[in-house]
């Protein structure tokens, strides 16, 4: 079954950056304090954008949608298209689980938030990890 023209105009026009959870997380984020950059590659050589980068602490943080990643408590399977919609949100899983990979192989950290978290404790889990890796010691830079 293909999907109806209002339903495809209803999902093009949801946002894909500054939705409610993001905002509310990055506002929970700067009242503990934290300074952040949003929606920015981590890695220049990775064409991947976090939601939001602590560049120090060397963290990127993803705000996941449960629909569009399929959160395993709230996903919903479209019944009309479902094969083209099953393929969409499987395959952006094996690209959060590839990002995850590439950054972690560049030497930083993935927290992902899922849309129904309560922004202020997943504010404070990214705040917990944000303070260890800047307390963590570094390795020494090599000769130049």
């Amino acid at each position: 079954m293909e999907s109806t023209a209002a339903v495809r105009q209803r999902m093009s026009r949801q946002r894909a950056r500054d939705t409610g959870i993001e905002m509310a997380l990055r506002r929970a984020l700067h009242a503990l304090g934290l300074r952040y950059r949003v929606h920015q590659r981590p890695v220049r050589t990775v064409r991947r954008e976090a939601d939001v980068v602590f560049s120090r602490a060397k963290t990127a943080v993803f705000v996941d949608g449960c629909f569009w990643h399929g959160c395993p408590e709230h996903a919903t399977w479209p019944k009309r298209n479902a094969e083209f919609w099953r393929d969409k949100i499987e395959g952006n899983r094996r690209r959060d689980r590839d990002t995850d990979a590439r950054l972690a192989a560049a030497g930083w950290q993935v927290v992902r938030v899922w849309e129904h978290e309560d922004p202020l404790v997943a504010a404070a889990l990214v705040r917990e990890r944000v303070v260890a890796a800047l307390s963590s010691p570094r390795p020494a830079a090599g000769p130049r």
